[in-house]
C-alpha cells in the first residue's frame, strides 16, 4: 500500500495502521475534521517541503548558530546531553510514537535518549555515518507517522488555548473555528504549530513575548472564513518580526526572517 508520500511504500501492517490512525484523526480532531485522506498526504509533502526543501538529506540538519539537530519532516528539535535550551524538545516524542506505531525504530535508537552528537561539525563528520543513513531511512519512510504526530500535537494544544488567551480566549477560539474551515486554514495550523510552537510554553518567550501558534491566533484581526488563511499568515509575519527584534542579538535571527515571512506567506493558499 502506498500513501502518496513520494511513492515512499509502507509495509503492510504498519499501512492497515496509519488507515486506522488517520480515521481516528478525522473523527476526534477539530484541525483534521475537514480534511480528506489526500489532503492530509498531501500536508505531509508541504511540510517536507518547508522544512527540507523535500530531499532525504534534509531530513537529518543541523543548522549553524543552532546547538541541536533538527530532524525529520518537521525539523523535531534533539538536543544533545547537558543541553537546555528555550525550544520544546521534540524528536524524542516522536520516536516514541513511531515505535508505538509499529515503525521499524533501529534498536540503538531506542537506547540513545539524548542526540549522540555533541556539536554540528561533529553532526556533519557523520552525516556519511552507517547510523545517520539509517536514520534518515527510517525518516523517509514514515512521513505520513510523522504528519499524524503533528497533527496530534496541534489536536493535544487546542484546549489548553483557551485558558492561556484569558481575555482574549473568545477571539482565539472565533479564529481557530474560521480557519478550521477550509483546507488552508487547517494547513496553516498544523504547519505552524509545528514551525514554531504551541506558543504555551513559558520558556519560549524573548522579553516576555511568545511567538507560536497562540500569539498568532491573537495577533489575528478579524474577518471571515474566507478570509482566515491570509489573515493568520499576516498575523504570523507580525508575530516573527517581533520575535526577532526582541531576540538576543547574538543569535542574528534577523537572518532567518525572509524565509519565514516566505513560508507564512504560503499560508494563504491550499
Amino acid at each position: 500500500m502506498k500513501f502518496g508520500f513520494n511513492n515512499i511504500s509502507v509495509p503492510g501492517r504498519v499501512s492497515s495502521l496509519l488507515v486506522f490512525l488517520f480515521t481516528t484523526v478525522l473523527v476526534v480532531s477539530a484541525q483534521a475534521q475537514n480534511l480528506s485522506q489526500p489532503q492530509l498526504e498531501r500536508i505531509g509533502r508541504r511540510i517536507w517541503q518547508n522544512e527540507c526543501a523535500g530531499t532525504v538529506e534534509g531530513l537529518t540538519s543541523w543548522n549553524k548558530g543552532e546547538y541541536f539537530a533538527s530532524l525529520g519532516i518537521g525539523h523535531f528539535i534533539w538536543y544533545p546531553a547537558g543541553v537546555q535550551g528555550p525550544f520544546e524538545e521534540s524528536f524524542p516524542p516522536l520516536v516514541r510514537w513511531l515505535q508505538q506505531t509499529g515503525a521499524p525504530v533501529p534498536p540503538w535508537l531506542l537506547k540513545t535518549p539524548d542526540c549522540p552528537w555533541t556539536s554540528r561539525e561533529a553532526f556533519e563528520q557523520d552525516r556519511n555515518s552507517p547510523r545517520q543513513k539509517e536514520l534518515r531511512n527510517l525518516l523517509a519512510r514514515t512521513v505520513a507517522q510523522q504528519t499524524q504526530f503533528i497533527i496530534h500535537r496541534l489536536a493535544a494544544a487546542t484546549p489548553k488555548f483557551k485558558a492561556a488567551a484569558g481575555k482574549a480566549a473568545p477571539h482565539v477560539e472565533r479564529n481557530l473555528a474560521l480557519l478550521q474551515q477550509s483546507a488552508a486554514g487547517n494547513f496553516a495550523l498544523i504547519d505552524y504549530v509545528n514551525f514554531k510552537g504551541e506558543g504555551l510554553n513559558p520558556k519560549e518567550r524573548y522579553n516576555g513575548q511568545g511567538w507560536g501558534l497562540l500569539q498568532v491566533l491573537i495577533e489575528m484581526r478579524p474577518t471571515d472564513a474566507d478570509g482566515a488563511p491570509a489573515a493568520f499568515s499576516e498575523a504570523s509575519k507580525r508575530v516573527l518580526t517581533r520575535r526577532v527584534q526582541n531576540a538576543p542579538a547574538e543569535r542574528k535571527e534577523q537572518r532567518w526572517l525572509e524565509g519565514w515571512k516566505n513560508r507564512c506567506e504560503g499560508y494563504k493558499s491550499a
